[in-house]
């Protein structure tokens, strides 16, 4: 088993969009080979940012690399470095 995690700080006038494009990806994430779970947590809320994190599982740490070279992590990742949370 392999997880993977992430934190974010997103700003509270973008806490809609990022939960939306969350959603979309959690489908996507769905149909990956190895693919076992998600969890998707709100944190703390402070006056410049909202707290999320979120957890994958992965039957492996190769399924999860696989993951990050297909096409379908490029489609769920696809405007994410532009975008501003």
């Amino acid at each position: 088993m392999f997880v993977a995690m992430n934190r974010f700080k997103v700003h509270p006038e973008k806490e809609s969009a990022f939960k939306s494009r969350w959603l979309d990806r959690d489908v996507l994430l769905k149909t990956a080979p190895g693919f076992l779970m998600i969890q998707f947590m709100r944190g703390e809320t402070r006056p410049d940012y909202i707290a999320y994190a979120s957890q994958t599982v992965w039957a492996s740490r190769e399924a999860y690399e696989a993951w990050r070279q297909s096409d379908i992590f490029q489609t769920a990742h696809k405007g994410w470095g532009k975008a501003k949370c």
